[in-house]
Formats: structure tokens, sequence, C-alpha cells
């Protein structure tokens, strides 16, 4: 499928972003330039992750709640169960209730420095279909999920991880936000597994820029995600030369929706990393304009 026949579908895209906490004061100014520029496009809603362990989650509180008193845009919070007991979690979720958030991306978590496998708090959450019970408990929010549709690392098989997805959609995901891939094929296969798995609720494509592409090959290392050979091609020889590679990671970026649109998606996650040009002329380039 062309971009152009994006345009001129019955089928119209819609997206969400990814933003990620600031951790000194410029790069919370840098954060808020992003949020600004992307907030016209009318994304569906607009998530702010964690580190690991969750090692920046008052900034992510702040961030979120910022974001309910100053933008339209519809906020998610992620929350992780790990690191802490159940009564500090309840309390976080009943503190986004109170300041306004209805949307929460619910997640396992990694270990402080993600160095040694996961280990429950003795007096936390066990689980993400734990962690879902106690968020529907406190209030009826929108609760989405993370899926890895080549495998989690630490999963001993793909069966597995679609039980894990099952079990979380039966205590109460709406959606569920894979990793980011760069097979459309895979993603496809994927979604028609998880469908014949008994499990109804969207699967949303993650989509990761890949202007830092030695980060990205350290990042699909961790995770399991496959780096293709013609995505390692494309960028042969750009390693100085940002500019190119910021042109070469929103046309991949186009090309990755217009395929997977191809196969029948119409939501789309970007984990933006706060680039906020490249997302925004990514989206253009999709036919997604200014609502707001």
């Amino acid at each position: 499928m062309s971009l152009k026949d994006i345009f001129s579908t019955e089928r119209p895209i819609s997206v969400s972003f990814e933003f990620s906490p600031p951790k000194t004061a410029e790069m919370e100014e840098q954060l808020w330039t992003c949020i600004k520029r992307l907030e016209p496009l009318g994304p569906s809603f607009v998530s702010v992750t964690y580190g690991a362990g969750g090692s920046t989650r008052d900034r992510t509180h702040a961030t979120v709640k910022r974001m309910v008193q100053e933008t339209k845009l519809k906020p998610a919070a992620h929350l992780t169960c790990v690191g802490s007991p159940k009564a500090e979690i309840d309390a976080i979720v009943r503190q986004y209730w109170d300041a306004g958030v209805r949307h929460i991306v619910a997640l396992r978590g990694d270990m402080p420095g993600m160095a040694q496998p996961y280990q429950p708090h003795p007096e936390g959450y066990a689980s993400t279909p734990d962690l879902i019970r106690g968020i529907r408990a406190i209030g009826d929010f929108q609760v989405s999920v993370s899926c890895y549709p080549e495998k989690h690392p630490e999963s001993p098989s793909l069966e597995h991880d679609l039980d894990l997805l099952k079990k979380k959609v039966d205590a109460g995901a709406d959606r569920a936000i894979t990793q980011f891939c760069f097979s459309a094929e895979t993603l496809a296969r994927f979604r028609d597994r998880a469908d014949r798995w008994g499990i109804s609720v969207p699967i949303v494509p993650g989509l990761m820029p890949t202007t830092n592409f030695k980060g990205i090959r350290n990042m699909s290392a961790r995770c399991g995600a496959q780096v293709p050979s013609w995505l390692a091609a494309l960028y042969e020889g750009l390693d100085k030369d940002l500019e190119s590679r910021r042109i070469v990671a929103s046309a991949v970026l186009a090309e990755q929706v217009s395929e997977l649109h191809a196969y029948g998606f119409e939501q789309f996650h970007f984990y933006t990393l706060n680039q906020a040009d490249l997302t925004y002329a990514t989206c253009r380039i999709l036919g997604v304009k200014d609502t707001l």
C-alpha cells in the first residue's frame, strides 16, 4: 500500500504518542516543546514512561498531572508493580484518579539496572494481571498493557507470552501495545494468533524512531526485537550525518505504517523519544493533520 492509498482509504489511521520523563531542567524544556508540538495532531492518548525500577516515577507523575492541567491531551500514566508494596501503588492510582487521569498503562516493570530477573515485592502485586485487578478495584480506568510480537526475552515461548496477554485481558486490559518490531508480517501474524487465542482487544503496533541506529541495536538486543539487514544498510556511512539519519528515520516510520495499514492495522503508537519534529513530520506524511 502506498501513502496515496492511506489518504484515499475509508480506514483512517489514529495515533498515540509516548514520551520520556525528563531527568534535568533542560530535558524538561525539550519534553514540553515536544508535547506542545504534537498536541495539535489530536492523538487518541499520550503516555509517559518509567525508568527501570520506577527510577523516574515522581517525574512521570508530575508530567502526567501537568498535562491534565495545561493541555487538551488525554494522558495515560505508566505504572509498574516492581519494587513497591500494594498500599503504595494503590495510593498512586487514587492520586491519579483525583488528578483527573483516567488511563493507566499497567506494566510489570524491570528491576533497577535491569541486571537481574524480575522479583515481585513481598508485599506488592505479583504480576501485571494482579496490578490490573488492583487498578480496576479503585476506579473505572482505561488500562493498556504491553505485548511482545517476537517473544519477551525472559519468556520460554511465544505461547507463554500469549497466555500472559490473555490473563491481562481477562483481568481488564483494554488494549495491548506492542514492543517495537520492524516486520509488518510478524506483527500481523502475532495479532492473528492473539485473536485465535481468544484475545479480543486491539493490538496496537509500537513504532520506534531509528535516528540513533546504534542505540536501536543495543535496545533491540535487550528486548528481543530483530533488526533487519535492510534497515542496517540504510544507515551505513551515516554515523556523523544526523540530518540524513532523521530523513531516513521518518521514511522508515512512514513505510512501516503504510505496510501495517495494508495488513489491517488502524491504530499506531509512536515511541517518540521526545523527538517532536520527526514524529510530527511522519504523522503529516501519513495524513494526520492538526485538529486542535
